[in-house]
């Protein structure tokens, strides 16, 4: 059964920063750790640069108006804690990571969220689950 329930989305103001980082360094990928020094901050990287692994969970694929879309992905351990939240990636200004590709551009990327409806948890259930790395 298809639901057009999704995990994670992506701002207007944030896709178009994304098609001129795709522009500068080609496809690119998020990851979302639980990490102590960058807490939740997603972090963009050129694909292929930050190995996924058994231990991540693919959210979803960002739709940023190009042929290829940007996947995202998250830890499992913090996915264990996420799962009921759906999450938009969006962009302020600020000091981002210096690993993450937006860091020069003098802006960060960061997740907003809100729980999932009813509705919508009840969707997400009647799938198979998220993809996972392996």
């Amino acid at each position: 059964m298809y639901s057009s329930t999704r995990r994670v989305d992506v701002t207007e103001e944030a896709a178009e920063l994304l098609r001129r980082l795709v522009g500068q360094y080609g496809p690119l990928m998020f990851h979302q750790s639980g990490g102590c020094c960058d807490g939740s901050s997603p972090m963009c990287f050129p694909d292929g640069d930050f190995l996924t692994s058994e231990a991540d969970v693919h959210l979803g694929d960002l739709d940023i108006g190009l042929e290829r879309p940007v996947p995202f992905w998250m830890s499992r351990s913090q996915f264990a804690y996420w799962s009921h939240t759906h999450l938009t990636v969006d962009v302020v200004p600020g000091r981002g990571s210096g690993f993450s590709v937006e860091a020069p551009e003098g802006v960060r990327f960061l997740i907003r969220s809100r729980l999932f409806t009813d509705q919508e948890s009840a969707a997400l259930l009647s799938e198979e689950g998220v993809e996972q790395r392996g």
